[in-house]
């Protein structure tokens, strides 16, 4: 992806700012650098033209079922399809084999998210180990 871009044309909606406009927003290296009406330059152009514009999404509920069910969702394919709806970070449930109970685990998810995550993949740990409702994981741990 290029470090520079203007993207023109789109609905600008930045509640933190109170925006909800029309407009340009130019990119260089990688940071937003200008908002508004902006000129033609040397970069690229995305047509953003009747698109939402906004800060990326994120999932605190989502189910990439790495480690242990992977012919049903991988940490690749889930934050790559969490990419392309707008997500920037997902939060992915302790529901796997092994559950998210033990640092190892937990250490597992965050490279492999490194390693082949298309966004930010945060792991969400279980409350008790093995899900089982009897014994606390050792949080501090996680």
């Amino acid at each position: 992806m290029a470090r520079s871009l203007l993207i023109r044309g789109g609905r600008i909606i930045d509640p933190s700012q109170g925006l909800d406009l029309v407009g340009d927003i130019l990119i260089l290296e990688g940071k937003v650098a200008q908002m508004g009406q902006i000129p033609s330059g040397d970069y690229p152009v995305l047509q953003a033209e009747g698109l939402i514009i906004s800060a990326g999404f994120i999932d605190l509920h989502s189910h990439l079922r790495q480690p242990g069910f992977e012919d049903k969702e991988t940490i690749a394919t889930g934050s790559k399809a969490a990419a392309k709806g707008g997500y920037t970070t997902i939060c992915c449930m302790p529901n796997t084999e092994p559950p998210v109970d033990s640092r190892p685990v937990v250490e597992y998810i965050v490279n492999v998210a490194r390693a082949e995550g298309a966004i930010r993949v945060l792991p969400i740990g279980c409350i008790t180990k093995g899900r089982k409702g009897e014994e606390l994981s050792e949080m501090g741990e996680l």
